[in-house]
């Protein structure tokens, strides 16, 4: 089974979208109570998630114990790096981007295309109902969960103060970012733009952001914020 297929079959893409919306790795028991099925039928359709490639299985011990009698680990579910577009057929986006871009003025093209990217970060933030809060990390909080609502993953894994780190395995412009490297402006302008949206009183000026990890095969991006107030 590959990965467009699985998106394909209705009850295994129910499942993809709920794992995508946790901002933690889930068990199999965890699924089923969610979608009231029995816990085999979860774990049939996580297994083949991994099997296509959109999951990855690990074990965790969740009890918090260690030590004899701590039980066996629990088999956790986490979403794997999307590092191309899932389609058919094949748009070519990707090539087209970059004649776009090369059409740019060369000396405004950075600016260009942080501001074409802040507009798309705010039109996310409208498709998924995010709603701005007054606490930065709030904020945060309320920007990952709006992305998970819109099938994507990510997670706020660091905040201190007006900074945060969040990490995603399937932000919206990797596989763009990947083919065309120049993109990153485009994908920086887009989270501050959900970031812009997600917090109270901020707009383009607010909010510096930068991307890193994008290119690395085996993990999740890493998006720094920083809040100017």
């Amino acid at each position: 089974m590959d990965a467009l297929e699985a998106v394909g079959d209705p009850e295994l893409r129910a499942a993809l979208v709920w794992v995508r919306a946790q901002p933690q790795p889930v068990t199999a028991d965890e699924l089923a109570a969610a979608d009231g099925v029995h816990r085999n039928v979860a774990r049939s359709r996580l297994e083949r998630l991994v099997a296509a490639g959109l999951l990855a299985a690990d074990y965790e011990r969740r009890s918090g114990r260690i030590g004899p009698g701590a039980g066996r680990p629990a088999k956790i579910y986490s979403v794997a790096p999307q590092l191309e577009p899932i389609e058919f057929p094949m748009r070519q986006y990707e090539s087209l981007f970059g004649l776009l871009v090369a059409e740019l003025p060369r000396a405004r093209r950075p600016e260009r295309l942080r501001a074409i990217g802040f507009e798309f970060g705010g039109r996310l933030a409208q498709a998924a109902g995010l709603r701005p809060a007054k606490r930065a990390r709030t904020g945060f909080e309320r920007m990952c969960a709006a992305l998970g609502r819109l099938g994507y993953q990510a997670t706020l894994v660091e905040h201190s103060g007006n900074e945060a780190v969040i990490a995603t395995p399937t932000c919206p412009l990797r596989p763009l970012v990947r083919a065309q490297p120049e993109a990153v402006l485009l994908d920086r302008g887009m989270w501050s733009g959900l970031a812009s949206a997600a917090l109270a009183g901020a707009d383009a000026s607010a909010v510096s952001c930068e991307t890193r990890e994008c290119q690395d095969d085996h993990s999740s991006c890493r998006i720094h914020l920083r809040l100017r107030r």
